[in-house]
């Protein structure tokens, strides 16, 4: 699968995007706000590309690697997961390298993902989960009209906040 906006190209990854997914999924700033098993290795980074590829599969997500039109290697990824039983429900992640921040670039592909899952996957809401000090996740998540659940917990995770945004 692949999506188009006017400067980026959100694409399934693969075994060519190693290097990438680990660059990206090591990154100690993007981690800072994210509780993970950070891949060390290409190998633990072409395990999770081959993770995300039977998921994908399975119709169990939708996970892109972003990269401008114009170069190859991902500078960040998005995705739709964990889908409620009846597929009307799906939460957003996203993740950007540090050098790629406030450029639009998110914002951007966010866009670009909530058409595709409200139109094309037909969700009803798309939930998305982030930490309460992660100021640039909450500031994008505000500008896309996404709505603070207030209230709502994030089952053993209590430094994260949940928005929604209904279609």
């Amino acid at each position: 699968m692949k999506l188009e906006t006017e400067r980026l190209i959100l694409k399934n990854i693969d075994e060519n995007n190693v290097d990438d997914i680990l660059r990206i999924r090591s990154n100690d700033v993007i981690n800072k706000f994210v509780t993970r098993n950070s891949p060390k290795t290409n190998h633990d980074a072409l395990d999770f590309i081959l993770t995300i590829k039977k998921n994908t599969k399975n119709n169990q997500t939708v996970y892109l690697g972003i990269s401008y039109k114009d170069q190859p290697k991902l500078i960040g990824t998005i995705c739709l997961w964990n889908f409620s039983e009846d597929r009307s429900v799906a939460e957003v992640g996203y993740e950007l390298l540090p050098d790629y921040h406030r450029k639009g670039i998110m914002s951007e592909s966010l866009d670009a993902v909530l058409n595709y899952g409200f139109n094309e996957l037909n969700l009803r809401e798309i939930v998305a989960i982030t930490h309460k000090d992660n100021e640039n996740s909450i500031g994008l998540l505000l500008k896309h009209h996404f709505i603070l659940e207030e209230g709502k917990e994030d089952e053993g995770f209590p430094e994260n906040i949940i928005f929604s945004l209904k279609k």
